[in-house]
């Protein structure tokens, strides 16, 4: 089956690109297909990711195609637009961006989520990510009164509220862990670490 369906892309292919001239659709022997088959995939790849190229890089296939490149030349056409007037009485000038759905999020999930602020609610990670802070804050808090109380000679309570503190650390951890798992890519946090928090006290 698998070679069926790449013996047919491949005679599509060269079918297709042979409309545009790149080669003739001339098939070669059983001995020299495969590498006759590879060397006109290539020429079609060529053709096809030339013809994406704006005018001004195509037919370069000497010089080197960087991404700088393709930005440079988009930018003096923004540039040479921008001369012309072109960007000038555009529809929607002057008002505000419709921001109610988010082009680049999954359909379901901007569904959902306009759902839940129409109802004034907000997603579980937004919710969970609010009280990491708090307790964080709260937690750095005592922290530093603990700490400041170790430090002006009372070190009895110290072993005991040290050993609070680090159960509360683990707790948060383990809040943040499992935000981690549901937040939207890129939205990530880092757990608390008792030695850096301490280090924080010291400076």
């Amino acid at each position: 089956m698998g070679n069926y369906l790449i013996d047919r892309l491949v005679r599509s292919t060269v079918e297709m690109s042979s409309r545009y001239g790149v080669f003739r659709p001339r098939w070669a022997s059983s001995s020299s297909s495969k590498v006759k088959t590879t060397d006109r995939l290539s020429a079609v790849a060529d053709a096809i990711n030339d013809r994406k190229l704006p005018p001004e890089l195509r037919g370069q296939h000497s010089a080197v195609r960087s991404e700088t490149d393709i930005i440079g030349v988009v930018e003096q056409r923004i540039w040479h637009s921008m001369e012309e007037g072109q960007f000038e009485n555009l529809p929607g000038k002057g008002k505000p961006l419709n921001l109610s759905t988010n082009p680049h999020a999954d359909p379901a999930e901007d569904t959902l989520y306009r759902i839940l602020s129409k109802n004034g609610c907000a997603p579980e990670w937004i919710e969970l990510n609010k009280e990491i802070r708090n307790q964080v804050s709260a937690w750095r808090v005592a922290l530093k009164k603990a700490w400041t109380s170790k430090c002006n000679g009372d070190s009895s309570k110290w072993a005991e509220s040290s050993e609070t503190l680090k159960r509360q650390l683990l707790d948060i951890n383990d809040k943040v862990f499992r935000y981690n798992l549901i937040v939207p890519f890129g939205r990530q946090m880092f757990g608390l670490k008792w030695e850096k928090e301490l280090a924080r006290l010291e400076e």
